[in-house]
C-alpha cells in the first residue's frame, strides 16, 4: 500500500471501527496526519487546532483497526492516557506485525 492509497483508506473509514488495518495503511496515514498538522500551525494556530480536530475520528478509527490486526480490542488504545509509559506501550504494540489471531476481527456479527 502506497501514501495515497492509505491516506484514501483510512478517510474512506472515516469512523469505522471494525476490520483490520496494515502496517503501512497505518504509518502512512500518521505521517499523513502529521505533516497536515505541521502544515496547518504554520499558517495559524487555529487551523492547527482544526486540523487536529478534523483528523481525530480517523486516527482512532485507523488506532483501533491497526491494533485489531495485531490481535487486540481497540479499547487498548485507551492505554496510551498513561503518560510516557502507555504511549510506549500502544506504538509497540502498533509496530508489531499482523498476529493471525485479529482475523476474529473481521467476521461481522449476524
Amino acid at each position: 500500500m502506497n501514501f495515497s492509497q492509505a491516506i484514501s483508506t483510512c478517510l474512506s473509514k472515516y469512523a469505522n471501527f471494525s476490520g483490520r488495518a496494515s502496517r503501512p495503511e497505518f504509518w502512512w496515514f500518521f505521517l499523513f496526519m502529521l505533516l497536515v498538522t505541521i502544515a496547518a500551525s504554520m499558517v495559524s494556530e487555529l487551523f492547527g487546532g482544526l486540523a487536529s480536530l478534523a483528523l481525530l475520528l480517523p486516527s482512532i478509527a485507523a488506532t483501533a483497526r491497526r491494533l485489531h490486526d495485531t490481535g487486540k480490542s481497540g479499547w487498548w488504545q485507551l492505554v496510551g492516557v498513561v503518560p510516557f509509559i502507555g504511549w510506549a506501550v500502544v506504538i509497540y504494540w502498533l509496530a508489531q506485525p499482523a498476529d493471525g489471531t485479529g482475523e476474529r476481527y473481521d467476521v461481522v456479527p449476524a
